[in-house]
């Protein structure tokens, strides 16, 4: 973004966040407890999306954010996501169980009853890169438009039919796109990104891997 577009977002808040984010992943090293990183990953997310908005730079009359809301959510650009977090969470959820892993029984995110906890967890490093890219996209574009999307009386904004099968197609032919795997050094597509993640996972679970290298992508 900050290469793409310099001239059209604040540049130095930008610089300021990401300074943050990298004080907070040196942060993470030093951690002790669970507590603590989730305590730092709080302050990471918070600083992350105090810039979302200025990442919207088309359509600003119907589509801004002010914070993250869900359950339900309400304005169009937290429907967008959230709709996409859950697609992604389900992709995540199979791959996890197609490479033997247990996806309810998670590190990060505590085990609740019916909760793919791992899945969660897995897709943390996923959604900026493979969900908000794409969600910006096709708000940038105009992929999709203001009127893809319906408020119910109490105030939860609602992709409608139409909308939904503009997201869902947009997202297939995301999935298809073809990147080299930066850990892996093989080209795949994003589709299977999850399940070489989940599978990189297994094998550092299994010891047959020292770290579980987490997909970095720029």
């Amino acid at each position: 973004m900050m290469r793409d577009h310099e001239m059209r977002i604040p540049l130095e808040d930008f610089q300021k966040t990401s300074c943050l984010m990298k004080d907070a992943c040196q942060s993470l090293m030093s951690a002790s407890d669970l507590g603590g990183i989730r305590g730092i990953e709080g302050q990471a997310g918070a600083a992350y999306f105090s810039v979302f908005d200025a990442m919207i730079l088309n359509q600003k009359d119907d589509f801004f954010f002010t914070e993250r809301n869900r359950r339900p959510p309400l304005d169009r650009m937290n429907c967008l996501l959230s709709f996409l977090y859950a697609m992604l969470a389900n992709d995540a959820g199979a791959a996890l169980e197609g490479v033997g892993l247990d996806s309810y029984v998670g590190f990060l995110h505590r085990d609740r009853p019916g909760r793919q906890s791992l899945a969660l967890d897995l897709m943390e490093e996923l959604r900026p890169v493979m969900v908000d890219r794409t969600a910006l996209a096709m708000v940038n574009t105009k992929k999709i438009k203001g009127s893809d999307f319906y408020e119910e009386d109490g105030g939860a904004v609602l992709l409608t039919d139409e909308g939904r099968r503009k997201v869902l197609s947009y997202w297939h032919d995301h999935k298809e796109e073809t990147i080299q795997h930066p850990f892996l050094q093989e080209k795949m597509k994003w589709g299977l990104v999850p399940h070489a993640q989940a599978l990189l996972l297994a094998r550092y679970l299994r010891g047959d891997l020292d770290g579980y290298p987490p997909f970095m992508w720029k």
